[in-house]
C-alpha cells in the first residue's frame, strides 16, 4: 500500500516553509487564532503562535506546491473580515476553530463562499457531537480536523490523547468515512520521540482511516537556518521514518491493528494517571 498520511507544518517563517515544501510536506499552517487561546492553554506546553497577514502574504509569494491553510479566530461577528483578509493575503484554506453550532458552521461556510476549501477543526464536545449536523454542508475539497489539545480540556481530562484512548474518536471518524469527508486528528512526533510513540500514533490514524495529521514541534528542529538544503533534507529523512511506520501498520492484520490500540490506550491511560496524580501533589 501506499502512504495515504499527509502531513502539516506550523511556521510563519518562509525559510521554514521552503525547506518543508521542498521535503515533500504538503500543506503550511499558518495560525492566527489568537482570542481565547491563551486563556485555554495558557498552564500548557503547546504551539501558541502570534502569526500574521503579513506571515500570510510572504508564504503566498514564497510556496510553490505546499498548500496554505489559516487558522482565524473562533467564530464572531469579525469572522466574515477575517475570513475575506485571510484569502485577499493567500490563503489557499481556512481553518475554522472552537466552534460549537451548526448556525456558527453556517455563518463561517456563507462567509468563505465557497472561494477556498476549508477545515473544520472540531476540539468541543459540542462540535464532535453534533458533526452529523453540519458534514452534509461540507463540499469535496473540505476536511474536518479533531483537536485534542482543546477538546481534552473542554472535558475535563488530564492528558491530550486520552479522547484518542477512550474511543472518543470512533464515532466520528465511522461518520466521516460514511459521508465521504477527508479526515484527521491531533499531531505526531518525530519516531522514537514523544511521550507516546509516534510510531504507536499512526497506527491509529490508519485503523481509523485518518488521512492528515499535524507534525510536532520537533520536526521544526530540522529546519537549517544556514544550509536550506540540508534542513530539507533532515526533514525529508524524518518524513521517511514517519512513513515507513505507516506502512508497517498499512500491511498489519486487523488484528494487529487493534493490538496496537490496546497498547496505546494502555500507555496512554497509564500517563494520563501519572500526570493526574502529579496535579494533585502540587495542589
Amino acid at each position: 500500500m501506499t502512504s495515504t498520511l499527509k502531513h502539516m507544518f506550523i511556521t510563519a517563517s518562509t525559510d521554514a516553509a521552503r525547506q518543508a515544501e521542498a521535503a515533500g510536506i504538503a500543506r503550511i499552517f499558518v495560525d492566527m487564532e489568537t482570542r481565547g487561546k491563551a486563556e485555554r492553554q495558557g498552564h500548557l506546553d503547546t504551539h501558541k503562535a502570534r502569526h500574521t497577514l503579513d506571515d500570510v502574504r510572504r508564504l503566498s509569494d514564497a510556496l510553490t506546491r505546499a498548500e496554505l491553510m489559516v487558522r482565524i479566530n473562533p467564530p464572531a461577528p469579525q469572522t466574515p473580515s477575517e475570513v475575506r483578509q485571510a484569502i485577499e493575503a493567500g490563503a489557499d484554506r481556512l481553518m475554522l476553530p472552537m466552534f460549537t453550532h451548526l448556525d456558527e458552521v453556517a455563518r463561517f461556510l456563507d462567509a468563505v463562499g465557497q472561494r477556498v476549501p476549508v477545515t473544520l477543526l472540531v476540539e468541543t464536545p459540542q462540535a464532535l457531537i453534533r458533526l452529523p449536523s453540519y458534514l452534509p454542508l461540507l463540499g469535496p475539497r473540505d476536511q474536518i480536523h479533531v483537536g485534542l489539545n482543546d477538546l481534552s480540556l473542554a472535558s475535563g481530562l488530564d492528558f491530550l490523547f486520552e479522547p484518542l484512548a477512550g474511543g472518543m474518536l470512533e464515532t466520528p471518524a465511522a461518520q466521516c468515512r460514511e459521508a465521504g469527508v477527508a479526515f484527521g486528528f491531533g499531531g505526531v512526533g518525530a519516531v522514537g520521540k514523544g511521550e507516546i510513540p509516534a510510531e504507536s500514533i499512526l497506527g491509529e490514524h490508519v485503523r481509523l482511516g485518518s488521512e492528515w495529521v499535524i507534525l510536532s514541534r520537533a520536526f521544526r528542529e530540522g529546519v537549517s537556518q544556514d544550509d536550506p538544503a540540508k534542513g530539507a533534507a533532515r526533514l525529508r529523512h524524518e518524513l521517511e521514518r514517519l512513513r515507513a511506520a505507516e506502512q508497517r501498520f498499512r500491511a498489519a492484520s486487523p488484528e494487529q491493528l487493534r493490538n496496537n490500540r490496546d497498547a496505546v490506550r494502555e500507555r496512554i491511560f497509564r500517563l494520563a494517571a501519572r500526570l493526574h496524580n502529579r496535579s494533585r501533589a502540587c495542589a
